[in-house]
């Protein structure tokens, strides 16, 4: 078997152990970078050589789960619609939040170390969107202005979520169950008019 072959197949055992441990922990810190190589059964030395960091290799575990998730909702159907732009950004971000909060130990155990290092030129679903929404209601904004928002409203919604419990006491409201008033408030303090 070539060393490309092994190295693939003891990836894919490092994602099965991870998403399986998350899924059955109470709390993510638990799936220490031990237990994932035990539960695959390779050498604890493979995460890092096969994913840079145990965050890195949660990430994918998370991205399996988000691709389980997001198959049931169709982004295209959103984007296409007759919708003005604002609102389309408004129901995707409430498909996001529902996930994020649906599958809060992936939330928990991924947001900070994405929030903190992922590549800023990927992602950011909602740019184009941001530009419209400005164009239609006559706003000039220059080009980094667009990605700050965009990069602002995605970002909020994680960190708000990631910080469940914390923001429901600190705001003495239950966020899970008002998730989408926040996001309403975020999208009418970023993106004025209609």
């Amino acid at each position: 078997m070539k060393k490309e072959d092994k190295l693939n197949i003891t990836k894919t055992k490092l994602i099965d152990a991870t998403y399986k441990l998350v899924n059955e922990c109470e709390d993510p810190t638990e799936v220490t970078s031990r237990a994932i190589a035990n539960e695959a059964g390779v050498k604890l030395s493979m995460i890092n050589y096969c994913f840079g960091a145990r965050e890195a290799l949660l990430l994918e575990a998370a991205r399996r789960d988000e691709q389980e998730y997001f198959t049931k909702f169709n982004f295209e159907k959103i984007l296409k619609s007759k919708k003005r732009p604002k609102e389309k950004i408004r129901q995707m971000h409430y498909v996001v939040a529902d996930y994020l909060i649906n599958s809060y130990k992936f939330t928990k155990a991924v947001t900070g170390y994405v929030l903190l290092n992922r590549d800023l030129t990927q992602g950011l679903n909602s740019l184009k969107l941001v530009e419209e929404h400005f164009i239609l209601n006559s706003i000039k904004k220059e080009d980094w202005e667009l990605k700050l928002i965009s990069y602002q409203l995605s970002s909020m919604t994680q960190l708000v979520i990631y910080r469940l419990d914390d923001m429901s006491d600190f705001l003495g409201r239950d966020i899970q169950k008002h998730i989408r008033e926040v996001i309403d408030l975020q999208l009418d303090l970023m993106l004025p008019g209609k």
